[in-house]
C-alpha cells in the first residue's frame, strides 16, 4: 500500500460512524481543483507504512467504528482488497471514497465495502476537460451504475465551481434522482492547495 496520509479520528468521512481515514497515494486524473494535489503522484515523498498503521488501528478497536480508504484514488492500488480484508478482520466497517476511475476494480471491491462516497464531477462529455483523460466520464458514471446496483449504502458528491454551470448541475441532479441516488452532497470548491492531512471530506450542502 502506498499511503500519503492518515487521519486517526473523524466523524464526517463515514456518515453516522466514527472512523479513521487512510489516504492512498496516486491518482490517474488531474482535476485542476483537486483538494489533495500532493496525493496525485504515484510515489509521494513521505509515504506511511501500512503495517504500522494496522497496529495503530488494532489499538483503536472499540474506539472507532470504521476505516475509510480515500485518496488520491484508492482503487488504483492492487493491494487495496487485502488491506480491506485486514481492516475487516479487526472488526471495522470499510468505507471507500472513489471517483470511479476503474469500474472493473470497483466492482470487485464492492463485496468488501460497507459504504461508498462516489464523486460525480459532471456529465460524461465534460469530464476530459476536468481530468485530462478521454473516456473518464463514462468510467465514473459506470461506477455509479455499479454502486447503485450493489445495494451498498452510498452517497454521491459533486464539487461546485466555475467549471460546473448551474444548468449542468441541474441535469446531474435530475439523472441522480432518476437513478434513486439516496444522498447527493454538494462540496464547495477549495481554491487553495491542501496543506493538511486531507480534503474537507463530505463537506458542503446536501441535496
Amino acid at each position: 500500500m502506498r499511503i500519503g496520509g492518515f487521519v486517526p479520528f473523524t466523524s464526517i468521512d463515514y456518515p453516522g460512524e466514527l472512523a479513521a481515514v487512510v489516504f492512498c497515494q496516486g491518482c490517474p486524473w488531474r482535476c485542476g481543483y483537486c483538494h489533495n494535489p500532493h496525493l496525485l503522484p504515484a510515489r509521494g515523498s513521505e509515504l506511511l507504512d501500512w503495517r504500522a498503521l494496522l497496529k495503530i488501528l488494532e489499538q483503536r478497536r472499540g474506539l472507532l467504528d470504521a476505516v475509510v480508504f480515500s485518496g488520491g484514488e484508492p482503487t488504483l492500488q492492487g493491494s487495496l482488497p487485502e488491506a480491506m480484508r485486514q481492516v475487516k478482520a479487526l472488526g471495522f466497517k470499510v468505507g471507500l471514497h472513489t471517483a470511479g476511475c476503474y469500474p472493473r476494480r470497483l466492482e470487485r471491491l464492492l463485496p468488501l465495502v460497507d459504504w461508498v462516497g462516489l464523486d460525480i464531477k459532471d456529465l460524461p462529455p465534460h469530464y476530459p476537460a476536468l481530468t485530462g483523460v478521454p473516456g473518464s466520464g463514462e468510467r465514473a458514471w459506470k461506477g455509479l451504475e455499479l454502486v447503485c446496483a450493489s445495494g451498498i449504502p452510498f452517497e454521491v458528491r459533486t464539487t461546485l465551481g466555475p467549471h460546473l454551470p448551474e444548468e449542468r448541475l441541474s441535469q446531474i441532479e435530475t439523472v441522480l434522482k432518476e437513478k434513486r441516488v439516496p444522498r447527493h452532497r454538494l462540496q464547495p470548491l477549495n481554491p487553495l492547495p491542501a496543506t493538511g492531512e486531507g480534503p474537507p471530506p463530505g463537506g458542503g450542502k446536501q441535496r
